[in-house]
């Protein structure tokens, strides 16, 4: 394993040095004409990107942008299935949309197997991963995030203002994916760092991307050989054991398969966490009725994941085609945003309300088709636990100063910051 382990560095490196795709003008100009110029980067978007989302809906359903070079978003909930459905003209070999786009030849295995794969890979990557995604597997992890919740709360005891995102919810999946992995817990700042700066560094200069990058790809493979020294029980020691047709699996795909784990595991449930709470503290009869009738929660929560979902995938175009009325050229990136998806009022009845007891919610939050969240199930769990325990502990809670509330850019959209202020608190 050492051998692979210094293959897999060399390999980086060379990468480094060589090819991150197509370069494209990075272009940070405010957006103007949304349907033909957008950008899931513009602040506008990230302070609110749902009334855009509307109106594109009924002026442009799929809008086209030259930024990124070239792009386009469907915000119909019939265009992103159909884009999720179909993985022979849509590729997931980078399913972050940014300035660079990784070579053909990385497909069909991808950087981070399997959410970056295509089949036929992808099918064998997912099903390695699902045994440790089960109900049953994930159910495991309940006491101990219940219990490290509770820790979170105690320690904002005498504050009348906190931060529910930065004290409370940012804090909660880092733990749990740590743990599920093998790593230090103390290095939680450092995952929220590189969740960030992948997700939300699209637009910086080329050289200091890939610095930022290799900073995560480095701790992981000293993850790796730290876990080869020292086997344990946990998903990095299972996965540096794990065969797929009856080999090994490479370092990259370890430290790929870890990646995505570390990435979308923490900052994507985060966000789904921090958005349910600021909606119930500007939301007081909603949280009085969760509060009267807590067998509520689970319906709520699934609402609240259809109306705030926090995650948009994107594709690349494998060849010119004419798709739903645009016409459309080979390498071109697809945004497929989920979050319009579940706003569609041609797929929910009054889309844009959050109704918490919605009985029929076929929400996307999770995605669609092959490439459906693998963690659902854990990422559920995180959320009602964190909901259960800060309304346990908490009062009332409104929000301190809704200036204040920042979002997220990019294609995980979610509190940065949420101020709160408690006003009565519980034992």
């Amino acid at each position: 394993m050492s051998m692979e382990y210094r293959f897999a560095q060399s390999r980086w490196r060379k990468r480094d040095g060589e090819s991150l795709g197509i370069r494209s003008e990075i272009v940070t100009d405010p957006v103007v004409n949304w349907a033909t110029d957008f950008s899931h980067m513009d602040p506008q978007w990230a302070a609110d990107p749902y009334p855009i989302q509307d109106e594109l809906r009924q002026r442009c359903p799929i809008a086209r942008t030259g930024r990124f070079g070239g792009a386009w978003l469907p915000t119909r909930y019939g265009d992103v299935a159909a884009i999720a459905h179909d993985p022979e003209s849509f590729s997931s070999r980078s399913i972050i949309m940014g300035n660079f786009r990784p070579p053909r030849e990385l497909a069909p295995v991808g950087g981070s197997p399997p959410i970056c794969s295509d089949p036929p890979f992808h099918h064998d990557a997912r099903r390695l991963l699902l045994p440790a995604f089960t109900k049953t597997a994930v159910s495991r992890h309940e006491q101990a995030t219940r219990a490290y919740c509770h820790s979170l709360i105690d320690a904002l005891e005498g504050r009348d203002v906190v931060d529910a995102a930065r004290d409370y919810a940012q804090h909660i999946p880092v733990r749990v994916i740590a743990d599920m992995l093998g790593f230090p817990v103390q290095d939680g700042p450092q995952f929220r760092e590189f969740a960030q700066d992948t997700l939300e560094g699209i637009n910086r200069p080329a050289q200091e991307r890939v610095t930022r990058m290799s900073a995560l790809f480095y701790y992981l493979l000293g993850q790796v050989q730290d876990h080869i020294g020292n086997p344990r029980d946990d998903l990095t020691t299972f996965l540096i054991n794990a065969e797929l047709g009856g080999r090994k699996l490479d370092v990259s795909h370890v430290v790929g398969a870890m990646t995505l784990l570390l990435i979308a595991g923490t900052d994507t449930t985060a966000s789904a966490i921090g958005a349910s709470l600021w909606h119930l503290a500007r939301s007081p009869g909603d949280r009085a009725r969760i509060a009267a009738e807590p067998e509520l929660l689970p319906t709520a929560i699934e609402e609240f994941l259809r109306a705030y979902a926090p995650v948009t995938m994107a594709r690349l175009v494998t060849r010119d085609m004419h798709f739903h009325g645009v016409d459309m050229t080979a390498d071109d990136w697809v945004l497929v945003s989920f979050p319009a998806a579940n706003r569609d009022p041609a797929q929910f009845e009054r889309a844009g309300e959050v109704i918490i007891d919605r009985e029929v919610n076929r929400h996307a939050a999770f995605g669609l088709g092959i490439h459906r969240c693998v963690g659902s199930h854990l990422a559920r769990l995180e959320l009602r636990v964190a909901l259960e325990a800060w309304l346990a502990r908490i009062g009332d809670f409104t929000l301190a100063d809704p200036a204040a509330v920042t979002w997220s850019a990019g294609q995980v959209r979610g509190p940065r910051t949420l101020p709160v202020r408690i006003s009565r608190a519980r034992r």
